[in-house]
């Protein structure tokens, strides 16, 4: 059970951490930021998330918005994932989290 929250609670990291890139990477390069080879890669590395959140987010909610509702998202679902990842650790030891 603890690799599968340990497995689940890195995909979300990984996830988090291509989201905030691409915000930071669009902000840089401006206008430009379609071309942009790296900009690009973080949209493919997000883009299965940010599909799965126009999936369960309400019509209502922006196509230019859905970066920000995946990213809450996914850091709403890795302090889930982390306090689960506690609560085994604490049931099983110590030394069997290490």
């Amino acid at each position: 059970m603890l690799l599968i929250v340990l497995s689940l609670k890195l995909v979300i990291e990984i996830a988090l951490l291509a989201l905030a890139g691409q915000f930071v990477l669009g902000l840089l390069a401006g206008a430009g930021r379609e071309s942009n080879v790296f900009y690009r890669l973080f949209q493919v590395l997000t883009g299965p998330f940010v599909k799965g959140m126009r999936r369960i987010a309400p019509r209502i909610v922006l196509d230019r918005h859905l970066p920000l509702a995946t990213f809450v998202f996914l850091l709403t679902m890795w302090l889930v994932v982390t306090l689960v990842k506690i609560n085994l650790c604490l049931q099983a030891g110590a030394q069997a989290c290490r």
